[in-house]
């Protein structure tokens, strides 16, 4: 039989651990709380890195299947996507959580349904999308059924190969080693290019050719342009004038860099017509003069091509622009940057949302909602490409931001560095101080009335510039034309005829 002792110390003794036992549940309860919802660890692979690499990591979502999750997201129907910026090496891990942002919002957001996903490590230093960029890694696809506590793997096993150029006798690459892109980066830096030659190059060996740059909307590859004339540019029309085409896409890690200088993205403008073009002529049988050069370009290309022709106005004969990116920044896509109480670009006045895209009169994007998939690539996307181009640095070498992000205030102070950048308020400030004459006759705007992103109001506002400076500048806005249908076969044959007749002005065909 115990004594009264004995019996005190070992109940004393049981509820100790009993506690114990508690405390231990509490601690376990805290720690699955803890660690509650969803982690997904990315695995870099040994090997695969030459060593310390920074970029940005990649988690993209799809619930189809009929194309590879990272090659998202799309402009119109954008899915789900998570990212952070990383410094990794070969063999280390990353762990994504509940808390990891990304678009429309964080991972533990997620909403439960079925998905295919996969994950990406890019550190390319040339290509805008992150799916173009040679070298970069990323894992296979994984269909995975979400309820917001799966505990994923990936390895980044897959390595993205360098894209292919297809060479012939007329189609050739030019690659190009920059001395002023690479001292501004402190790292070698090669520009590139397409040429396609005419059917009549090889025919006429002492013939020499007037030359087109065409520069490419957001998000174009030169290894792309002009596949269709593999076999030579087009057939001389009645006039007889064949053309050198000298394909430009305007690729960087921002975006499109529009060929414009810029804090953010370099010399681009002065390497293009100090290095690039000075190369076309010496490697091929240019008429190597202004008055048998000229510039096009659609949509971003459109804004590069005008923006190089008043910059530039004795490298080039002509420009011929269709539907440019904003050309006056009193109507960025129907908001006055300069308004005197800053406007916000996600509402309008009355407090509606703001459209930033339409299709047959119906709202395609709404300005906030691009805006924060826009944010979420991180770099490389349509809105941050134009803070990257427009905007002075901050201290941490980010391109400082034009509206604020959680409201879409416009930021004055970020604006009146925009200003050298708008091309409308440029050509007036530069008109009287021998713009005039050098813009004479090389100005051509194409535009349409209904475009799917807003731009006509920024063209209605050059068009009434010219019209005030007396210029004979050509701005034509076609009624019910959006961004995409604009470019009718009719109207690009009316463009190579207005080259060639401008050509015909000054030399004759050999």
């Amino acid at each position: 039989m115990l004594s009264v002792t004995t019996a005190i110390r070992s109940r004393f003794v049981r509820g100790i651990q009993v506690k114990k036992i508690l405390l231990c549940l509490c601690l376990m309860t805290c720690a699955v709380e803890l660690f509650a919802g969803p982690r997904v660890t990315i695995m870099i692979p040994q090997g695969s890195l030459a060593g310390p690499t920074s970029g940005r990591l990649y988690l993209f979502t799809s619930t189809s299947d009929n194309r590879p999750p990272m090659t998202g997201p799309n402009w119109f129907s954008p899915e789900p996507f998570y990212a952070v910026n990383v410094q990794v090496d070969a063999g280390d891990k990353v762990e994504l959580t509940a808390e990891t942002v990304g678009f429309p919002g964080t991972l533990g957001e997620l909403g439960d349904g079925e998905y295919h996903i996969q994950a990406l490590f890019d550190f390319d230093i040339y290509y805008s999308n992150h799916a173009n960029g040679a070298g970069n890694l990323y894992s296979k696809t994984q269909k995975v059924k979400w309820d917001g506590d799966n505990q994923l793997r990936f390895e980044l096993d897959q390595v993205i190969p360098a894209m292919r150029f297809e060479e012939t006798e007329f189609r050739k690459q030019i690659r190009l080693y920059s001395p002023r892109l690479s001292a501004f980066y402190g790292r070698d830096i090669v520009q590139k290019s397409t040429v396609v030659l005419p059917q009549s190059y090889y025919k006429n060996p002492t013939r020499r050719y007037p030359v087109i740059y065409a520069v490419s909307g957001f998000g174009g590859l030169h290894e792309s342009m002009g596949r269709s004339l593999a076999a030579g540019g087009p057939a001389p029309g009645d006039d007889g004038v064949e053309f050198v085409r000298v394909f430009l896409d305007g690729q960087c890690k921002w975006g499109h860099h529009v060929y414009a200088d810029s804090a953010k993205n370099g010399p681009r403008g002065a390497a293009l017509i100090n290095e690039m073009i000075p190369e076309i002529d010496r490697r091929f049988r240019t008429v190597s003069v202004w008055t048998a050069r000229f510039v096009t370009g659609h949509s971003s290309g459109g804004w590069s091509s005008l923006w190089l022709q008043v910059n530039y106005p004795e490298t080039f004969g002509g420009v011929w622009s269709t539907a440019p990116d904003p050309v006056d920044f009193r109507d960025y896509q129907e908001v006055d940057l300069y308004a005197k109480k800053p406007l916000s670009l996600y509402t309008n006045p009355t407090g509606d949302r703001r459209p930033l895209a339409r299709r047959n009169g119906e709202v395609m994007i709404w300005y906030e909602d691009f805006g924060r998939m826009d944010d979420g690539l991180g770099r490389g996307g349509q809105l941050k490409s134009f803070e990257a181009v427009f905007s002075p640095l901050t201290n941490s070498g980010e391109p400082l931001l034009m509206w604020t992000r959680d409201t879409g205030t416009i930021v004055p102070a970020t604006v009146k560095y925009w200003i050298e950048y708008d091309i409308n308020r440029l050509i007036k400030r530069r008109w009287n101080a021998g713009l005039k004459e050098k813009l004479a006759g090389k100005i051509n705007v194409f535009m349409g009335t209904e475009d799917t992103f807003y731009l006509e109001g920024a063209c209605e506002y050059l068009k009434q510039t010219m019209a005030e400076l007396e210029s004979d500048a050509v701005i034509e806005l076609f009624p019910g034309k959006d961004h995409f249908n604009l470019t009718t076969a009719e109207l690009m044959s009316r463009i190579r005829k207005e080259m060639s007749a401008s050509f015909l002005q000054y030399h004759s065909v050999e």
